[in-house]
């Protein structure tokens, strides 16, 4: 079965798999060195690839691809698709919909202050009106 490590194999030997230009002879000192000099490079552009989340990405990209049942018509749309994230028209209205989520939540947060507001209000009267009530039970109505 074809897998994620077979995708992984399957990049890491393009990216480190650059066409070889022949070796022109300029003696086997400097060719070695040259030669040895690209090899670094690639494997530098290779633990780059790695660190930054692009060998990650692009492998479980062609992962998808490859479970799909249903082959999409262009496999380029697709990856562009899934790596490349909403479009312009997605884009602009999960925009809109934020900006309506934050008038929304604008509104409710008002409501609840003014509700606060209320209570801490509502809590402070009931006190006064507690001891009021306590002070009119402690003398007598006769006026003894």
């Amino acid at each position: 079965m074809f897998g994620r490590s077979c995708i992984r194999c399957f990049i890491h030997y393009s990216v480190t798999s650059f066409s070889k230009p022949e070796k022109i002879h300029l003696g086997w000192g400097l060719a070695d060195a040259i030669e040895m000099d690209k090899e670094a490079k690639k494997e530098a552009f290779r633990k780059y690839l790695e660190s930054s989340g692009v060998l990650d990405a692009l492998t479980k990209v062609l992962v998808a691809l490859y479970e799909q049942n249903d082959k999409p018509s262009s496999a380029i749309e697709f990856i562009q698709q899934k790596l490349c994230g909403p479009t312009v028209l997605e884009h602009e209205r999960l925009q809109a919909e934020m900006s309506d989520l934050q008038i929304k939540y604008n509104e409710l947060l008002a409501a609840h202050k003014k509700t606060r507001q209320e209570l801490e209000e509502l809590r402070n009267s009931q006190p006064m009106a507690a001891s009021k009530n306590t002070v009119d039970a402690e003398t007598p109505k006769d006026g003894l």
